[in-house]
Formats: structure tokens, sequence, C-alpha cells
């Protein structure tokens, strides 16, 4: 298709894909780009093709999804092992909803465009890296690789003709999450405690174990009550942060909900965290947060509020990575931040909170 094809009508759009197979932090900073398209096309039915954890995504944010198409993965891409024998089925079901356009919001284009284009949507619209071949000037963007990944949306949908509503992340909590959040923690007041979130689905993006607790111990000989939250698979990682503090501490591993994790972090003080999608749910609540970022690009994930977030990084010449696990001795972009630093800006933050009003 070429520059000249007719402009989109967002507004008059009856069915629209958004293709994004991906996790928890790379769908929250797709949230701003989202709230434009439901302004731009009020009437669309909207679906999220994601993986399969993305249904509760698309019911807890129903104002901007209607409809979540489970992807079954495809060759070459990480995120999940693909069902090569189910891609023909969910490529023809795709092709009979008949979607009036594809975004593609999953990546720089090389495997995702020509997922997207075989949707069979009237139009599509994405990113392409340069050197491939972009598929309609007039809706795909260059990619740009070290853009911030909530900008990076709304440069798209300014492209398409879609204003921004806000830079800004958004989680919506629901009366049973606090429900869920008071069974897992009773009496837990909101602003006495502050959460240290050790894990990170990858190990190259964990920051060592002992050094959370030596931050803990620090925030605790300050009078906050420790909450340690994690997954059930994260719990031999979060037994490692508890038993090499000196301090108590309650740990919550396994026993909270996305959505009481979600009403647990807005009742907090701060969080300290790795780089991973629970930050992006501190943002979302406006909870301040220090995050270590190891491996990643701090300039691509760290959230937009620099002053109600913090984000420490050791400058190597191997970010960003895309390892599982670190292949260097010593782990230095996770070494490289000392405990001191993040104990430092986690009671700058905790200071700060306290002065507002």
């Amino acid at each position: 298709m070429s520059a000249a094809a007719p402009a989109l009508d967002l507004a008059g759009m009856r069915r629209i894909a958004v293709f994004r197979a991906l996790q928890l932090g790379d769908m929250l900073c797709t949230v701003p780009a989202l709230r434009a398209l439901r302004r731009a096309a009020p009437h669309a039915e909207i679906t999220l093709i994601g993986l399969p954890w993305a249904a509760g995504f698309v019911e807890r944010f129903s104002t901007y999804l209607d409809r979540h198409i489970c992807f079954p993965g495809y060759p070459g891409m990480p995120e999940s092992e693909p069902d090569v024998q189910a891609l023909p089925g969910f490529f023809a079901a795709a092709r009979e909803r008949r979607f009036d356009l594809a975004l593609q919001l999953h990546g720089s284009g090389g495997l995702s465009n020509p997922v997207t284009l075989a949707l069979g949507a009237a139009r599509t619209a994405g990113f392409h890296a340069a050197g491939d071949p972009c598929p309609d000037a007039a809706t795909y963007a260059p990619w740009s690789q070290g853009e911030h990944e909530v900008l990076r949306y709304l440069r798209l949908l300014r492209l398409l003709g879609v204003p921004a509503c806000g830079e800004q992340l958004e989680f919506p909590l629901r009366p049973e999450d606090h429900a869920a959040l008071a069974r897992a923690a009773p009496g837990l007041a909101p602003g006495s405690y502050v959460c240290i979130h050790p894990g990170a689905r990858l190990p190259s993006r964990r920051w060592p174990p002992q050094r959370f607790a030596q931050v803990a111990d620090g925030l605790a000989g300050q009078g906050w009550t420790v909450v340690i939250t994690g997954s059930p698979d994260e719990r031999e990682l979060t037994r490692g942060v508890r038993c090499a503090m000196h301090a108590q501490a309650i740990d919550l591993t396994g026993a909270t909900t996305l959505g009481s994790l979600a009403a647990l972090l807005a009742g907090a003080r701060l969080l300290v965290c790795n780089d991973t999608g629970v930050s992006h749910v501190a943002a979302a609540m406006a909870t301040p947060s220090v995050v270590i970022c190891s491996g990643a690009d701090p300039g691509r994930w760290a959230p937009l509020d620099h002053d109600r977030h913090r984000v420490l990084h050791a400058d190597v010449p191997c970010r960003p990575c895309a390892h599982r696990v670190c292949p260097m001795i010593g782990h230095p972009c996770a070494t490289g931040v000392s405990s001191a630093s993040v104990l430092a800006s986690a009671e700058a933050l905790c200071r700060e909170a306290a002065l507002q009003p």
C-alpha cells in the first residue's frame, strides 16, 4: 500500500485489533496509547491479541479493550513457545473478524509485522526498522531503539492523527482487590510500610538478594514496616532476602493476586524493586519507587516521573542485554549498583513523601 492511501477514519471503525503479546510491564506501558485510541475510536470493538495471561488485563482495562484473542506464539518470538499447529486456525479466525485496522504494538516489526499483516485487516499500522520493508508509509513509523516505551506508542498514534490523552499509566483497582489484600495482610496500615520486590522474570534483571536485605534492614531501622513481595515461584529468592535480614519483615510471597499487589503498592510509602513489571504498577499507583535497572535500557523503561521514581544503574558497555542469565563474570550491571546508593535514594524519597500535603 502506498503513502497515498486514504487517511484513517478511526471514529468510523467498527473493529480494531491491537497486537502486543508481551508481559505485564510491557502492557502497562501501552495504556496511554490505548486510552488515546479509545477516545479516537469510541464505537469500535477493540481486541487485544496477546498472551494467555492478558485475558485478565483486558477484563481490568475494559474501558479501553473489549475482547482478548490468545496468541499461540510464532517461530522466533521468545515470549512463549509457539504452537505452530494452531497458527493456521488462529490466522483464519482473525481474518473472519474482518478488522478495519490492526495495530502492531509488539516491536520493531521484523517478526511482528508479518504476523500483523496475516491478520487480514483492511489497514495495518505499526513500526518498521531501518532497512526493513515498510508496509505502509502513511501508517508505519520508523523504529527508534532507545525511545521511551510509553512515548513510542503515542508517537505512532500521532502519526495516525490521534492526539495523546496524557502520558500517565493506570491500574484500575476493584473492591475485590482491597478485600484480597485485607485477607493476605490484615491490619496493615496504609502509609506505614515499604515494599521490597526482589524478583524479575529474567535472572539477568535481578539485583543480589543480599543487597535487597541490606536496604530492607536500613529502612526497618528508620521505623518502616518491611513487606516482601513476590510470585509463588520466587519463594527461594524472597526467602534469601528474608534470611539475610536482621530485622523482621512481613513476607507476602505468593499471597497476593495482581490486583491485591497493586492495592498493596497503592498504600505503600515506597517500593524498592528491579526493573520489572511491578515497577510499572507502582508508577500507575503513583507510589514512589527506587528501581535497580540491571541489563535493560533505563532510557526506554524508566518511569517518566523522575521526581517520584529513582532509577539506579551501572554504566556497562554490554547494556542493553537480552541474555536470560548474565554471561559476564560477576554480573557487573547489577553489582555495580551499591546498597548504600539504593538506601540513600529510598530514604530521600520517604522523606519527600512525608512532606507532601
